[in-house]
């Protein structure tokens, strides 16, 4: 069973051409999605929402992103940062954590748009240490105060999630999470976001100028590094989980555009449709296996999510290798898909051309693959003794 129409899709996917050529916030999908109640699917019952499990919300962004993968990575966002609540509402041990987490869930259930402020250039940290300076405000609040980059849903978030570093005990630092809220001010967006591909992301810099986050507001308070403290790990599963779903939906769409093509294309040399040509036969399989080892890792992570499963500190590398495995597969089968379409796929016009370019974007997001091989090296081998 599905949650989004297949007809909601199909205007999707008409649209996605276009908003990657402007350069645009696709405000359109935006609103299909909102009357779809999809800002509310990950919501709980108890709190307004539809209830989906991390398992069918990510089959459901595996099923937007092939309509259009811009789209589903920013809105992808949003769902994160529902699925924080979710984890803060069921796990946190501090009372106001447990309240803030509900109240995220409430707020995406009255229709608020969650926009995620995490990563700062330059710094390969990430989730785990901030370059923003979050300053006490007295009253159990803060204010932030630094750069973050790739800040999706840039023109159209009401609340934000971010984090900076306390340093008022200098030899005790700590991060703090919290939710922003718009009409409060205190940053500045920059019209900064001309890239290759995920155009409709709209993920421009953010300049934390002062943005105030009041006691009520703060997620959770940790030391920096990694850990399985709830706010952590509430964001690194469902960022990872929901960001290898949607880039399946990329790769599985790649390999629909090229079967659909290579049926028609015809050899002068063979004097018959590439699609009985051994070679092609063999690239586009070669691409539908690589996506179904990875689907099938894909699921089997959001199910153990779903099921509460303890794997300890395994969970974070597990979590890495099942963001890479799918965006490696998309882009395996991305680049399959092209070599079978042969030149046409160059072209502009040609579907394939923006896929080629969205799937890049899995590059960059973390876990990258520097990062997923040291955690791995780790599991393996211990530490690196000096």
């Amino acid at each position: 069973m599905t949650f989004l129409p297949d007809d909601l899709l199909t205007a999707i996917h008409a649209r996605a051409a276009e908003v990657d050529a402007a350069n645009t916030f696709p405000d359109a999908d935006l609103a299909d999605l909102r009357a779809a109640g999809y800002l509310a699917a990950f919501v709980p019952t108890e709190f307004g929402g539809a209830g989906l499990t991390v398992e069918e919300v990510c089959a459901e962004q595996t099923r937007l992103a092939k309509a259009s993968p811009a789209t589903a990575l920013g809105i992808n966002m949003h769902q994160i940062i529902v699925g924080v609540g979710r984890h803060l509402a069921a796990h946190a041990t501090e009372p106001a954590s447990r309240t803030a987490g509900e109240t995220i869930l409430r707020e995406a259930a009255a229709g608020e748009v969650f926009g995620f402020a995490i990563s700062e250039p330059g710094n390969d940290l990430v989730l785990f240490g901030s370059i923003t300076e979050a300053r006490p405000d007295g009253a159990g609040g803060y204010t932030f105060h630094g750069q973050k980059v790739f800040t999706s849903l840039a023109p159209v978030w009401t609340r934000l999630l971010t984090f900076g570093a306390d340093r008022t005990d200098p030899d005790a630092a700590r991060n703090v999470f919290a939710i922003l809220t718009r009409d409060a001010g205190g940053f500045e967006v920059a019209d900064d976001w001309d890239t290759l591909g995920m155009r409709g992301t709209q993920s421009n810099s953010t300049k934390l100028t002062g943005a105030p986050a009041p006691a009520d507001r703060v997620l959770q308070v940790v030391a920096p590094g990694p850990s399985l403290e709830p706010i952590i790990f509430g964001i690194f599963s469902h960022f990872e989980a929901l960001l290898a779903a949607t880039y399946l939906g990329l790769g599985d769409r790649a390999i629909e555009v090229a079967a659909a093509h290579v049926k028609k294309r015809r050899s002068v040399k063979n004097d018959d449709v590439y699609a009985n040509d051994p070679d092609i036969r063999w690239r586009l399989a070669d691409a539908a296996i690589r996506m179904n080892s990875a689907h099938a890792e894909v699921t089997l992570v959001a199910r153990e999510l779903d099921e509460g499963r303890d794997h300890g500190m395994l969970w974070l590398p597990r979590l890495s290798g099942c963001k890479n495995a799918a965006a490696e597969a998309s882009r395996h089968a991305v680049d399959q898909a092209i070599r079978a379409c042969g030149g046409s796929s160059y072209s502009n016009s040609h579907e394939l051309s923006r896929l080629y370019r969205d799937v890049l974007a899995g590059l960059f997001q973390p876990s990258d693959q520097e990062s997923l091989h040291g955690a791995w090296a780790n599991v393996v081998l211990g530490p690196v003794s000096r």
